[in-house]
């Protein structure tokens, strides 16, 4: 802790030493939607008398710009939004707010300048996908659910975990190499119904951000990507309902200001409802079963005062899922409290205390098996972000970081006639702490660069025991028992982040970035699917934290006066420390796991070419991913190296969405890869009359290539100023022709020839067609 702290203080002294300014003025303020007064994130600020001079707004939509004294012309402006032009004389520092009009559908066909539609060849980000909900709302949806894990999905770079799961992979790394934050508060199991669907209700979100590589110094803790979701804040003008009545699901959103202008709340709930049409079932052994999800979004925000705003979140989720004799449940609930202060017109502070939780619970109800099976991980956290304006060309961000990490694998319990033993993992809980400080630097009209370093520590703590083991890492021989808060590991490294962007001219960029990311926990899992069994574990004695390098190069380039938008990116990512578990592994119950688990090193490389289309009544976008990942373990697959199961040689994904007329709107979606890597038996032999399969080496077959096309239908009658209520109607076909994707494998004994084994494909969906009503008003 004295390192973390003596460098926050060196990063406070470089700050204060920067901060000189001679004959200068600053305008600040915030940029926000007119009709419901939401922050911005990302709307850009260009002075037309200076140009390359301006900046973009923080996640809460606040801007500041340092000028030589005189007259400006500003362009405010954003995506989907009408620009804003003033004229101002700036001869001292001043704070202007701004609101920008929404786009219609009615002006569809008038040119207008919005958010920087060069933004992807000027902005410094690389590697990054930025989406809006209204985009994500055209696309077709499962069983008519928006959602934004499969939208993310759609994207180059970023593989399915398989068929129907939100599960995701980024750039050769393992699903839980992805940092997920809703509210700055990490989401650990980001599935509801065994993957089906994602726990965000689009309904709720009003910004998504994806980084899979280039990650600023402000985040850590995984190796892969950054999936960064913003809630909304309510409605600060009007009171506004809004929702969906679907074939699955339903849902309602509130939102109204308190305080007009200064003070609003939003709720938003969404259930399905399975288990009502299972009790007018007339099948007796399905009439009393339960599965079910539900989650709430609730967010209130309060300004205070011009310098100071407060922000409180939460969100609760659930699913359920029983029959007479069984049950089981899972969920999260995040919670978070921030304080927005304004130091000055330059420095901009965000504090935020959070709260996250996922656990999971099942049993049975059968007396004699009786027993309630349990496991959680909950953070308790810390941040304090700070932005400094220093001029138009350095933009500091530092800050600290602290997360207390509570671990509980499983505790079972029987019931008080059950033959089940009772159980209890050994738990434990940990530390983790950073620093950042980093800079964006514009050298020249054309080079800037972004530089930071981040200080990570980690630290295992008791209650807890730690086994001793002899030479063959077996069979312990002792065990040390620790105390509450009691050091028992510590861990801890530099994270060095940079990136560069070099404008070759008005249309066209190159980028690279580098960063390494150190992860200190792990997911413990032997499933692909998004099974809420899997168990979260901290790096300890044995388990050491796992860490990456990567390097990624792209060009960019906008046609057509930026209708079309193109990019080429390759990457090369090393990891060392990844784990894998040995062959025949007993992962389940296991306190002595670490006797199962084996670690090695991991690369992957790859291209992505994407190319979008955003103008016109035609707009989408076509994605390819070429790409290759693999692993070498000491101890599995003789030490050679082999494929993870997420890999995927060949992806790629086509999205349009075809505006008929005001009121119609037609989407559609293909998406193609080829086959995941599997084990398969090749063999079998006998043995004291028994017999054995023989098995290929690891990962050295693979399933069948993996396509589906997705179509969407919608009619809105489009709202104006003299209708204030609008509905639409959804009609959506997934995998529109029926293609049997493989879901899972398995084998069996001939029933031709029972001296051979066939393969049998199981799939889940053939066409599944969904109708939803939405509504808004």
């Amino acid at each position: 802790m004295k390192r973390l702290t003596t460098l926050l203080l060196l990063m406070l002294c470089l700050v204060a030493t920067m901060a000189q300014a001679q004959d200068k003025v600053t305008l600040s303020g915030y940029i926000r939607d007119r009709a419901s007064g939401e922050g911005l994130i990302g709307a850009s600020v260009s002075v037309q008398e200076l140009p390359g001079v301006g900046v973009a707004t923080n996640a809460y939509g606040f801007y500041s710009l340092t000028l030589p004294k005189g007259t400006y012309t500003l362009l405010y402006s954003y995506v989907g939004f009408v620009a804003s032009g003033k004229t101002l004389p700036l001869g001292s520092s001043q704070k202007l707010d701004v609101e920008l009009q929404e786009n219609s559908t009615a002006l569809q066909e008038v040119e207008i300048t919005t958010h920087k539609e060069d933004n992807n060849v000027r902005s410094m980000e690389m590697s990054t996908l930025k989406m809006q909900v209204a985009e994500l709302k055209s696309m077709p949806a499962l069983l008519g659910e928006v959602d934004i894990v499969k939208a993310v999905q759609m994207m180059p770079g970023v593989q399915t975990a398989g068929e129907g799961t939100s599960g995701f992979y980024v750039r050769g790394g393992g699903a839980d190499q992805n940092l997920i934050l809703l509210d700055e508060a990490p989401v650990y199991n980001a599935s509801h119904l065994m993957g089906f669907f994602s726990v965000f209700n689009a309904d709720a979100i009003k910004d998504v951000q994806l980084y899979k590589g280039g990650i600023p110094a402000q985040h850590g803790g995984r190796l892969s990507s950054l999936l960064d979701i913003r809630m909304k804040e309510g409605n600060s003008k009007k009171l506004g309902v809004s929702g969906g009545i679907g074939t699955v699901s339903s849902r309602l959103t509130v939102e109204a200001p308190l305080i007009k202008d200064k003070s609003s709340f939003i709720l938003s709930g969404r259930r399905t409802y399975a288990d009502v049409f299972f009790g007018l079932s007339s099948d007796e052994n399905i009439k009393g079963n339960q599965l079910y999800f539900y989650d709430l979004n609730s967010k209130l925000n309060y300004t205070l005062n011009d310098k100071n705003r407060l922000f409180v979140s939460g969100y609760f989720g659930r699913d359920v899922a029983a029959t007479d004799d069984f049950m089981m449940n899972w969920g999260n609930a995040t919670a978070t409290v921030r304080w927005n202060h304004l130091f000055s017109d330059r420095l901009f502070s965000n504090t935020t205390f959070l709260f996250s939780d996922f656990d999971y619970a099942l049993g049975s109800k059968e007396a004699e098996s009786e027993f309630t099976w349990k496991s959680h991980i909950k953070d308790y956290g810390l941040k304090n972000d700070y932005t400094y304006f220093l001029n138009p060309k350095n933009q500091l961000r530092f800050g600290l970081h602290l997360t207390y990490h509570n671990f509980m694998p499983a505790e079972v319990k029987p019931g008080p006639a059950s033959y089940v033993n009772e159980l209890k993992l050994n738990s434990t809980s940990a530390l983790e702490a950073a620093v950042y400080l980093s800079n964006e630097h514009q050298l020249t009209d054309r080079l800037t660069v972004d530089y930071g370093l981040r200080l990570s520590r980690f630290t295992n703590m008791g209650p807890g025991k730690v086994y001793l083991y002899d030479e063959s890492f077996k069979t312990p021989t002792d065990t040390v028992e620790y105390g509450r808060f009691e050091k028992i590991k510590s861990y801890g490294g530099l994270e060095p982040r940079l990136s560069a962007k070099y404008e070759l001219n008005e249309v066209s960029s190159v980028k690279a970035s580098y960063n390494r990311t150190l992860q200190y926990l792990h997911l413990v899992s032997n499933s692909t699917s998004a099974l809420p069994f899997d168990v979260w574990v901290p790096s300890s004695t044995y388990i050491k934290p796992q860490l990456a390098d990567q390097v990624a190069a792209g060009y960019f380039r906008n046609f057509n006066d930026n209708m079309f938008e193109a990019s080429l990116e390759v990457y090369h990512k090393w990891m060392d420390n990844q784990i894998d578990y040995k062959d025949y592994a007993e992962i389940l119950l296991n306190d002595r796991l670490e006797t199962e688990l084996l670690r090695g090193t991991g690369k992957a490389y790859g291209a992505e070419f994407y190319v979008r289309k955003q103008k016109g009544l035609l707009t989408g976008s076509l994605s390819y991913t070429l790409s290759k990942t693999e692993r070498t373990v000491p101890g599995i697959n003789q030490g050679k190296a082999f494929a993870p199961r997420y890999d995927r040689r060949h992806s790629g994904n086509l999205a349009l969405s075809y505006l008929f007329s005001p009121s119609i709107t037609f989407g559609a979606n293909w998406t193609y890869a080829t086959g995941g890597a599997v084990t398969m038996p090749v063999g079998r032999f006998e043995y004291n009359g028994k017999t054995y399969p023989v098995y290929s080496e690891r990962n050295g077959y693979r399933l069948p290539d993996y396509h589906r096309l997705d179509l969407s239908a919608t009619y809105e009658k489009p709202r104006n100023e003299f209708r204030k209520y609008s509905g639409s109607w959804t009609l959506s076909i997934y995998n529109a022709y029926a293609r049997k994707n493989a879901f899972t494998i398995f084998f069996r004994e001939s029933e031709d020839d029972h001296t051979k084994t066939e393969a049998v494909k199981s799939y889940l969906f053939g066409l599944v067609p969904s109708l939803t009503y939405n509504f808004n008003f």
